[in-house]
């Protein structure tokens, strides 16, 4: 791309402000905000003093080792979380209003179903992972991200529609397509 997609500005704000804003409307705490490469200047950008930035230093090893270093910093400053908001910074249709529809589902639940987001006929994130897909999440490898805990789930899988999920910004031509 050029330079980190997390700094890329859609309506006004950087794709990973915009994710934390978000995440932060919607009542999430603690937003923690996993980083790789560039990870002084992505940090550098953030406006929210209250998000924590955690330098995945393995980020070569893919999507992961993000979601890997995302759970040590939750086990660390949220122990007893009963469950987990997974969620990226190129979806440029995510909305607060998702994002509490996925919470609220999850708090609806017996706090054990995955509530995922449902677009382009599969689960996607965001999803909201129970406590007791904790290790699981810990335990992915290379550039597997959670997609395949919520497929080998379906049986206690929540949907909730997430119009426009499919959208996300890989290149700047996406961006440009968006505006």
């Amino acid at each position: 791309m050029g330079r980190p997609k997390q700094l890329l500005e859609y309506e006004g704000e950087t794709l990973l402000n915009r994710a934390i804003r978000l995440a932060r409307e919607a009542g999430a705490s603690p937003v923690i905000a996993v980083l790789g490469s560039d990870y002084e200047t992505i940090r550098a950008s953030l406006q929210d003093d209250t998000s924590i930035p955690i330098d995945n230093q393995r980020w070569r090893q893919g999507m992961a080792s993000s979601i890997q270093e995302g759970m040590r910093a939750l086990r660390l400053c949220a122990p007893d979380a009963a469950g987990v908001l997974l969620m990226g910074c190129d979806q440029p249709r995510l909305t607060v209003e998702l994002l509490h529809a996925l919470m609220a589902a999850f708090d609806a639940s017996d706090k054990k179903a995955i509530v995922a987001s449902a677009y382009a006929s599969a689960h996607g994130v965001p999803a909201v992972f129970p406590r007791e897909k904790f290790a699981e999440l810990r335990a992915l490898q290379g550039d597997k991200g959670a997609r395949s805990i919520v497929d080998q789930a379906q049986d206690s899988v929540v949907d909730v529609e997430f119009s426009g999920g499919d959208v996300d910004i890989d290149s700047p031509g996406d961006l440009a397509q968006l505006r």
